[in-house]
């Protein structure tokens, strides 16, 4: 029950200011359609700060008699708002018109009518005008239809708080009128009124209503559960009698009563077995609702009850986990994540199978969405894994099992979830890798095999191990050398086809194909059937390592090159036979010449890259100089790649280690806190927090930001000075202008014009004022922002000039909407940001020239001059490093993702270079955050950028 309640009116459409005179001529001869109109111009105007007093008897005059019902509805309206007194306090002689004809309606024949004006009783606070109207408001709780009287008994309410007084029996009456009222409604209404009344009236009426509580009205059962609520703070004594209550409401077939009462018996007790009643309320609530805003809140509940009660919800996870039956995304990953913070030791088993369930049913799925969902449950099934080393090895055999069904994003992900398994569990790695070489029998992509290839050769450390692998290789590349052989299979595909034509074979229709060069040949529609059906064949039976090096796929082959390199330094170390060390070095050379030589010829799709060829040669280099015996080799290959894969372990734990810290921060009480009992404090409240405490406890702007945000409009000389003071939300701006009258005379109808380019929309449009000389005017415009594209406010101020036609205009200076005020540095995963990457069509990319001193520098005010996040963590390895490659991310207010990947290299002497690539989903944020950068640099005059 709200103390004030207020009418709020809008209009989308701007319309011209008119004067009180207009009004009166408009009211006095339109039609009742014409008066509808010319009201909601009435009430638009003086919700504006003009209340036009004058105007009241005309409106009594010429809109009162009329019996158009949404004429009298905007009567009241006005009515709500109008100026009721005169300056010297005292009530208005028009006013008593107006009680009369609120007294009329009060008794009209048509409830809908008595009940709209029993509303409008309640937003009255005039004690003067509410006195006559009691009787007749008394008579309106026999009223035969339920409207009125549900009406009814808000407005005694209302008229006992505004002055009780005037009807002192309040709670009397409220009390005989609950007695005998059947409608639901009207019960739910005069209870909730009674309760803030009378105490003891409320209490007896609710133990009255004992024996039938469960089969009450849902709304009746409401009222009873927010009375209780407030009660039990007031009389702590009854909160076991309480407890029975809202237990046994928690059996209502209404959800919304499940849901209050649940969250009521959390507020009455902290009992566990209380609590345990409500989460299973709550999980209820959430498998069975069909509405996703529901589950999400009862989500939501139940997570805070984990973080109150911690352990009390882990007999409860199978039953989170039913909640995956919904369809919708988000809720997924609610559900998941929450039941993996319930997670225990005893009962991962159960959490790990139910996924491997979830898993098996959605790769077989064909619903929306279905692969970002099996995303979620490899990635909940890892962090399983990581926390419990009893189910690491079934976790990961059980991932490695799925990887030859999975697309090639999610077993991407399998790959890189065992490999941070291998490095944490040294037991399991001979088992992995095993494990790993079988499920890679039926894998056909080469980002599955790069990654794969990485934890072979780092991790394969025994000789069996080595072996292995290598027997793996050797059977996925095939028959070697590989030019050799694709000349011999390309040979008996001719002689093939000269058979095929000497058996008569006639030739079909013939097409035109453009080739290479641009030029038209002729293509013979049999030949090119046959082509396919050789190429289809062959590709089938090509070894996969093979099939996709010869897609163009030399990615794979600098990896196999230095996977073939690191195992020899491996079994080098472990194992003294020269014998087979000297046939891995000689096959390894062999393998690596015939990925050089097939990539220079047309045999493969694409030409060799210059960066993996010559990576691939310095290995043979390395081999052929027999350089495996030098340290440096042998550190480079073996340790640096495996620490720094450790070093980024380690600093993804210290995030985690510290947000968890945050979080425990944040609820624990630190010592000296003070210490508030409730039973101590002078205002109680049912919320622990209440909206205006919150708001209270914002941050509020000092005054040296304040004079920052100050943007100036008009020029000193001006006859109008202005400025601004823009104040940035979430998604408007409002700006507080400051105007000057700088002249000896008084400017007339002065307003104030605004304008906007890009994503803004200017919402209302200040009135028209009058200034006197050398008089200060403030006036607020706010703009609403739909994007984080950059923004630009125009406008002007116009005021009449001397004679009736003539205007001045002052044009306004322009403000620009910083878009760094809606763009926040995030966080997301190496997999979200490669798929962003992928899906996101605008890129804008800058070239980049700065004299700055560092690498490390150049980043640290790249990131702060952006508000973007890195998210490649230790990007600069020491001083003595002249390159750098690191990814960034931010997310803006209107949930856009800007990505970035910034490459720059030190030169020797000279200045660094590189370029910053920027991406997002929409052309203008990524033109937005290039302008940006440039700006950056732009700030030093050591640093030049050139814009591509």
């Amino acid at each position: 029950m709200s103390d004030v309640a207020y009418t709020i009116l809008g209009e989308s459409n701007f319309h011209e200011q008119l004067t009180v005179q207009e009004f009166k001529t408009l009211l006095e001869k339109g039609r009742d359609e014409e008066k509808i109109d010319t009201m909601k111009k009435v009430l638009i105007t003086m919700l504006n700060g003009n209340l036009m007093p004058s105007l009241l008897m005309h409106i009594i005059r010429f809109v009162m008699p009329s019996k158009n019902k949404e004429l009298k509805k905007l009567l009241y309206f006005y009515w709500e708002i109008c100026p009721k007194y005169e300056e010297n306090g005292k009530l208005r002689q028009e006013m008593i018109l107006v009680c009369n004809a609120i007294q009329h309606d009060l008794a009209h024949p048509n409830e809908y009518i008595r009940g709209n004006t029993l509303r409008f009783v309640t937003k009255l606070k005039e004690p003067e005008l509410i006195e006559p109207l009691i009787p007749p408001i008394r008579q309106c709780l026999e009223h035969r239809h339920a409207y009125v009287r549900k009406n009814a008994a808000f407005a005694i309410y209302s008229i006992f708080k505004v002055s009780d007084h005037l009807l002192p029996d309040a709670a009397e009456v409220l009390g005989n009128f609950l007695a005998v009222e059947t409608d639901t409604t009207c019960k739910r209404n005069a209870f909730a009124c009674l309760g803030q009344l009378n105490r003891e009236m409320a209490l007896g009426y609710l133990q009255e209503q004992l024996a039938d509580l469960v089969s009450l009205d849902s709304l009746l059962q409401l009222a009873f559960i927010e009375f209780i609520r407030k009660d039990s703070i007031v009389a702590p004594e009854l909160r076991e009698q309480y407890l029975s209550i809202v237990s046994e409401l928690l059996d209502s077939p209404s959800s919304s009563v499940v849901y209050e009462a649940a969250i009521t018996l959390t507020v009455l007790t902290n009992s566990q077995i209380e609590v345990a009643s409500a989460a299973s309320k709550f999980i209820d609530l959430a498998i069975k609702e069909a509405n996703t805003t529901v589950k999400t809140i009862a989500l939501e509940r139940l997570r805070e009850l984990y973080l109150r009660n911690v352990g009390i919800l882990d007999d409860y996870v199978l039953d989170v986990l039913r909640i995956l039956t919904t369809s919708d995304l988000g809720v997924r990953k609610k559900a998941l994540d929450l039941s993996l913070d319930i997670t225990s030791s005893g009962n991962v088993d159960d959490v790990v199978k139910f996924l491997k369930k979830e898993l098996t049913k959605s790769i077989s799925s064909n619903e929306d969405k279905s692969i970002e969902y099996r995303q979620l449950l490899i990635t909940a099934i890892h962090k399983c894994a990581l926390n419990f080393n009893s189910v690491a090895a079934d976790v990961v055999d059980l991932l490695l099992g799925f990887i030859e069904q999975l697309n090639s994003a999610a077993a991407s992900e399998v790959v890189s979830f065992a490999k941070e398994v291998v490095e944490k569990f040294p037991a399991l790695r001979s088992k992995i890798i095993n494990r790993l070489l079988h499920a890679l029998e039926n894998v056909k992509s080469g980002k599955v095999y790069r990654g794969s290839l990485w934890i072979l050769s780092e991790y394969a450390q025994e000789e069996k191990d080595i072996q292995d692998v290598w027997r793996h290789i050797r059977n996925k590349i095939g028959e070697l050398p590989i030019l050799s052989t694709e000349k011999r299979l390309q040979n008996k595909e001719a002689v093939v086809s000269n058979e095929n034509d000497e058996n008569g074979y006639t030739n079909g229709s013939s097409k035109p194909i453009i080739l290479p060069d641009g030029s038209y040949a002729t293509e013979n529609a049999f030949t090119a059937e046959l082509e396919k059906h050789v190429e289809d064949k062959t590709g089938e039976e090509r070894p996969t390592m093979r099939a996709l090096i010869l897609d163009g796929d030399f990615y794979l082959a600098a990896v196999l090159s230095s996977t073939l390199l690191k195992l020899i330094l491996s079994f080098q170390k472990i194992s003294s036979n020269t014998k087979i060390l000297n046939a891995m070095k000689a096959e390894a050379m062999l393998i690596m010449v015939s990925i050089l030589r097939v990539g220079e010829t047309s045999f493969s799709k694409k030409k060799i890259d210059e960066d993996s060829q010559e990576r691939i040669f310095s290995i043979v280099r390395f081999l052929a100089e027999n350089k495996t015996d030098d340290d440096f080799i042998q550190h480079a290959f073996l340790d640096d790649t495996k620490a720094a894969f450790r070093n980024l372990l380690i600093e993804a734990d210290k995030k985690k280690a510290q947000k968890d810290k945050s979080k425990l921060q944040q609820a624990a009480q630190q010592p000296y806190d003070s210490i508030s009992f409730r039973q101590f404090s002078k205002e109680v409240d049912t919320e622990e927090y209440s909206l205006e405490e919150q708001l209270a406890a914002s941050t509020k702007d000092d005054l040296s930001s304040k004079l920052k945000k100050i943007v100036q409009l008009t020029g000193f000389s001006d006859s109008v000075y202005a400025e601004a003071y823009v104040k940035v939300h979430q998604f408007d701006v409002v700006l507080d202008v400051l105007l000057v009258n700088q002249t000896t005379e008084t400017l007339r109808n002065l307003t104030v014009e605004f304008a906007a380019l890009g994503d803004l929309k200017v919402i209302d449009k200040p009135g028209t004022q009058n200034v006197g000389p050398h008089g200060f005017l403030r006036i607020q415009a706010t703009i609403k922002v739909t994007s984080a594209d950059t923004g630009v406010i125009f406008g002007n101020i116009i005021y009449d000039g001397e004679k009736a036609n003539d205007s001045n205009i002052v044009i306004l200076n322009d403000i620009n909407v910083d878009i760094m005020d809606y763009i926040k540095p995030a966080t997301c995963s190496e997999a979200q940001f490669r798929k962003m990457w992928n899906e996101f069509e605008w890129e804008n990319k800058i070239i980049v020239k700065s004299n700055v001193a560092t690498l490390k520098e150049y980043l640290d005010v790249l990131l702060k001059g952006t508000n973007m996040n890195c998210l490649t963590p230790g990007a600069i390895i020491g001083e003595e490093c002249q390159f750098l490659s690191a990814n960034l991310y931010s997310h803006s207010s209107f949930g856009e993702d800007a990505l970035a990947n910034l490459c720059i290299e030190k030169q020797a002497d000279g200045p660094i270079i590189g370029h910053v690539r920027i991406r997002s989903k929409g052309q203008g944020l990524a033109l937005s955050m290039g302008d940006r950068v440039a700006a950056i640099a732009r700030q030093s005059n050591t640093a030049t950028v050139s814009v591509v």
